[in-house]
């Protein structure tokens, strides 16, 4: 029985009559950290958007499991729930939902049970600390006139409330400044830390500076064209 967290065989992808993704393989483990880089246009969003099922890709061939199971035909629901997260490079706004209270409406789903405002506070507290939040940020609605340093903020908020199994992190330090980049670094960090495994699709070396990088692959035209080590993201 294989023991990798998130094992991808043979994915073929496209949106709309267009084939995106050409025989993706890649296999991560329980608390390793994966860095998938590449040109515009090679996929790399793809193959985040495919894992969390987006309906615009379709798969047509090859499989995806996650945690022991086949979720190829899964909806986003159920592998949110199983403990898959991604970032996304541009947030949208959700008028009418708190980031707060979309948080904890979040973590409800996943758990199954009810969280009293009361605990839900107080477990939120060390996470508003490492990212430099006011908790005044979680009484606003979601990523409504957030600047774009705050949403990534409030995404790396709900990566530690949540804490999944997975978490695809899609540009995540895209038009951030010097220090907007090393207060997310830090959460990402502080999730790591705690066994979290992650799958960074990044352009930019700036956000792997303090993190732990297992293996590094290259994607070009729809495919992983080299994998190696840290030490390839130079």
């Amino acid at each position: 029985m294989s023991t990798n967290l998130l094992e991808i065989n043979g994915l073929y992808v496209k949106v709309g009559e267009k084939e995106i993704l050409k025989g993706i393989d890649l296999a991560i483990a329980q608390g390793e950290t994966h860095v998938i880089m590449g040109p515009n246009g090679a996929g790399k969003s793809t193959l985040g958007h495919t894992l969390l099922a987006n309906p615009k890709y379709e798969v047509t061939a090859g499989t995806i499991f996650f945690d022991g199971r086949d979720v190829t035909a899964e909806t986003t629901d159920k592998r949110a729930k199983s403990g898959i997260f991604m970032t996304f490079q541009d947030p949208i706004p959700v008028a009418g939902i708190t980031l707060g209270g979309f948080t904890k409406n979040a973590l409800e789903q996943k758990t199954g049970k009810r969280i009293k405002m009361w605990d839900f506070k107080k477990s939120m507290k060390h996470a508003l600390e490492l990212l430099n939040m006011n908790e005044a940020y979680t009484e606003r609605d979601l990523n409504v006139g957030f600047s774009g340093g705050e949403k990534k903020k409030a995404e790396i908020f709900q990566l530690l409330m949540l804490n999944p199994k997975l978490a695809i992190l899609d540009e995540t330090d895209s038009g951030l400044d010097v220090d907007a980049v090393k207060t997310v670094s830090n959460g990402i960090q502080e999730f790591q830390k705690n066994g979290g495994t992650l799958l960074i699709i990044t352009h930019s070396t700036r956000i792997l500076d303090a993190l732990n990088v297992d293996k590094t692959h290259i994607l070009a035209n729809g495919k992983i064209i080299h994998t190696g080590d840290r030490s390839l993201v130079d």
